[in-house]
């Protein structure tokens, strides 16, 4: 029985969405294996500072960030996935010091989708 579950819930984990995927690893904490999905090298703004970073700062980068800002919840406010080479989406970060808009850029290549954008701003809506 428990073979015949896992067999249906398989599938759905492995084809879950991209965004879904990335706010579950940050909800967990899991910088290294977001890192996994870095393209070669990633566009990151966090609050005024924009640069473009291998796939191993990018993952320093996140760590430092989720070291000051302790994660409380992740939210999801928006999502597009019209177009199966490119993925965009909107996560809302509650944080110890504050809450934070993340907005999240995938292409597609070499067959697989990769972060090829990341910011993080200040959450403006009260």
């Amino acid at each position: 029985y428990l073979q015949m579950l896992l067999f249906f819930i398989a599938p759905v984990t492995c084809f879950a969405d991209p965004i879904d995927k990335i706010a579950e690893l940050i909800r967990q904490g899991n910088i290294h294996e977001l890192s996994k999905l870095f393209a070669s090298s990633v566009d990151i703004t966090i609050q005024e500072e924009e640069n473009v970073y291998s796939q191993a700062q990018a993952e320093l980068i996140f760590n430092k960030f989720f070291d000051q800002n302790k994660l409380k919840t992740v939210n999801i406010l928006h999502k597009v996935n019209s177009n199966q080479n490119y993925r965009f989406g909107v996560l809302l970060l509650t944080t110890t010091k504050g809450t934070f808009r993340m907005t999240v850029t995938l292409k597609e290549t070499g067959g697989n989708l990769t972060i090829i954008e990341m910011r993080v701003e200040t959450d403006k809506v009260k």
